[in-house]
């Protein structure tokens, strides 16, 4: 379960690690700890194109919560684009 309460949405037995294809994947996040962060991070669709002060524009873009698995054998992540936010 993700801090905001929300489920896992891949079952972790499923997953096979790419690299040294390891079964059991341990789940995990992202961690955004900037100011204004909600504690996640997420994926934007599209290029990243910058506002007049600097920021990502957002506005009209899919944003989606990033879940992560790490490989307890040789510790790649494997991170998926899952629930849009």
């Amino acid at each position: 379960m993700l801090p905001c309460g929300r489920v896992y949405a891949r079952p972790v037995a499923d997953l096979r690690c790419t690299h040294c294809g390891a079964n059991g994947l341990e789940a995990g996040f992202i961690m955004d700890s900037g100011e204004h962060g909600k504690g996640f991070s997420r994926w934007v669709e599209g290029r990243l194109e910058r506002g007049i002060f600097g920021g990502a524009k957002l506005l009209g873009r899919t944003k989606r919560e990033i879940t992560a698995y790490r490989c307890p054998h040789c510790f790649h992540l494997e991170l998926f684009a899952d629930n849009p936010s």
